[in-house]
């Protein structure tokens, strides 16, 4: 199934996106990781029909605009952007399913609007990043002092495409070739000197305040659509994670095999979808 390249004015921010499946049939709404883009979905959303999966490219990712100069990223702010995506489409409920930073987003936005969501599906990610309450003064001096230094700091150019390709395919959270090829293909521009990310180089920078674990977990435990945390085998979650995930009522909880990118994955794709689809269609239609 060929993706549909969309694009969204939105009040406030400019964001683009991809789609599949009919607009008249359940919405899904897919949440990126941290510098990835919509293109995380490409092997995952055709396995959701006959649903209707939108995926945005988070603000400062894939084809979407950047925030204002100097503006930091936080997590909460794409709660904005996603509530005003919701009401340009006239969506007023929906499927979330995050991956990751996606993922954590979504269960924010479960726990603040619950009237917009039906049901919640998390890939290797439950809560947002937090920080000790006694650590906040140095986690906001330390963003602070990078933050001062990032005009100075010079972008990677590659002399070739393939290079950044297969610079994405072997990071930190690695993915296979072609995935990084999707993924490349919203993320990357050729300037005069050579290929270049364009994804906003503030995303790296380390955020400035970040919620406590005792915060997180109030948001956790007033979650009332039904969630279904499904875990990599050889994924990101922390004993943190499992102990995080008792906060939420009823929550499922999946080991399936595969890295943080699971839902990339040839081999692991399936499973991922058939978990997916089992918990959408147990939690009935939200309509449209």
């Amino acid at each position: 199934m060929i993706p549909v390249e969309r694009q969204f004015s939105l009040p406030h921010i400019q964001l683009s996106g991809l789609s599949w499946g009919e607009p008249t049939s359940e919405p899904v709404l897919a949440l990126h990781g941290w510098l990835d883009n919509a293109a995380s979905f490409y092997r995952l959303a055709p396995l959701l029909q006959p649903r209707y999966v939108l995926a945005p490219d988070l603000a400062g990712h894939g084809r979407s605009a950047h925030r204002p100069s100097g503006t930091p990223y936080y997590i909460w702010d794409h709660l904005i952007d996603l509530l005003a995506l919701l009401d340009a489409l006239e969506l007023s409920r929906v499927h979330l399913v995050g991956h990751s930073m996606g993922a954590g987003i979504a269960a924010l936005l479960a726990a603040v609007a619950p009237e917009r969501v039906g049901s919640v599906v998390l890939l290797d990610g439950l809560a947002p990043l937090t920080t000790p309450a006694e650590q906040s003064p140095a986690q906001m001096a330390q963003a602070l002092r990078q933050r001062t230094r990032l005009p100075g700091r010079l972008q990677r150019v590659y002399a070739h495409r393939d290079e950044a390709v297969m610079a994405r395919a072997n990071s930190r959270f690695p993915v296979p070739l072609d995935a990084a090829q999707q993924l490349a293909a919203r993320a990357l521009s050729e300037t005069e000197t050579g290929w270049q990310w364009h994804t906003d180089p503030c995303l790296v920078l380390p955020s400035v305040l970040r919620l406590t674990e005792a915060q997180v977990s109030e948001f956790l435990k007033v979650i009332r659509a039904p969630v279904c945390l499904c875990l990599a085998e050889r994924g990101i979650a922390t004993a943190q994670t499992h102990q995080l995930a008792q906060c939420v009522e009823g929550i499922q909880v999946e080991c399936l095999p595969g890295g943080h990118h699971f839902h990339l994955e040839q081999a692991s794709v399936a499973a991922v979808a058939a978990s997916v689809n089992r918990h959408l269609s147990a939690d009935g239609s939200v309509g449209v």
